[in-house]
C-alpha cells in the first residue's frame, strides 16, 4: 500500500502560499508509516516548530491500474474518506529554497491522520461537487469542495498512472483548499464530509 499525494491542486490555497500554479499535478510520496488509523493522536514531532494541517479528500483505489484513461478512472476507486496532510512548514520552506525533495516536511511518521470511516462513492452523485471542512478547537479553518480542484478526481488517477501503477488499498490524497494553519498540542482537529463528522485527531 502506498500513499500518493497531490499538492497545490486548490487555487485559493497555492495564493495563500504564494506559489507558483502548476499546469500539471504535483505529485509527492508519503510511507505506510504516515498513517494515523483508528482515532489515534498525533504527537508534535521534535524536529519542526511549525507543523501545518491541511485537509484533504482521499480516494481508495479499488484495483490495480496503469495508463488509465479518464474516462475510466471512476472505476478504479471505491470510497472516499478523509485525511490530513501535516507539513513540517519550517522544514518545507528550507528544503524548497534549497531546490531539494519535500520527503522531510511532508513524509515524517504519523503526517497522514485518516478517517476511519470510508463513504462508498456510490453514494455520491456528483464527484465535482462534494463538500467538507475543518474545525480546529470548534472553529471552523477550512472549507472546500472538490469542485474547485485544479485537477479532477479523473485527471489525477490518470496522470499518476502514467508513472506510476495504482495498486488496491492505495490512497490517493487530492490535495487542501485555503486555511492552511499550524497546529499546537492541546488543540482538537475535527473533519466533516458534507455535514456528517468523520475524522477527529488530538494533537499532543
Amino acid at each position: 500500500m502506498k500513499i500518493i499525494c497531490i499538492g497545490r491542486n486548490y487555487a485559493d490555497h497555492i495564493a495563500e502560499l504564494q506559489n507558483e500554479t502548476p499546469t500539471a499535478p504535483v505529485i509527492f510520496l508519503k510511507p505506510e508509516t504516515a498513517l494515523i488509523q483508528r482515532g489515534q493522536p498525533f504527537f508534535y514531532p521534535d524536529f519542526s516548530k511549525d507543523v501545518h494541517y491541511e485537509l484533504e479528500l482521499v480516494l481508495r483505489i479499488s484495483k490495480n491500474g496503469r495508463h488509465i484513461e479518464e474516462q475510466f478512472a471512476h472505476t478504479y476507486f471505491d470510497a472516499i474518506t478523509l485525511g490530513i496532510d501535516f507539513t513540517a512548514r519550517d522544514l518545507q520552506s528550507e528544503l524548497k529554497k534549497k531546490g531539494l525533495p519535500w520527503e522531510l516536511a511532508k513524509a515524517f511518521d504519523g503526517s497522514a491522520p485518516l478517517s476511519p470511516t470510508f463513504k462508498p462513492a456510490t453514494e455520491f452523485t456528483n464527484f465535482s461537487n462534494i463538500n467538507f471542512r475543518l474545525e480546529v478547537n470548534g472553529e471552523v479553518r477550512q472549507q472546500g469542495n472538490s469542485g474547485l480542484m485544479l485537477h479532477p478526481f479523473a485527471k489525477i488517477i490518470s496522470f499518476v498512472s502514467r508513472y506510476i501503477t495504482l495498486k488496491q488499498g492505495d490512497l490517493l490524497f487530492t490535495g487542501t483548499p485555503a486555511g492552511v494553519g499550524p497546529v499546537q498540542p492541546g488543540d482538537q482537529l475535527v473533519g466533516y464530509l458534507e455535514d456528517e463528522k468523520i475524522l477527529n485527531v488530538a494533537v499532543r
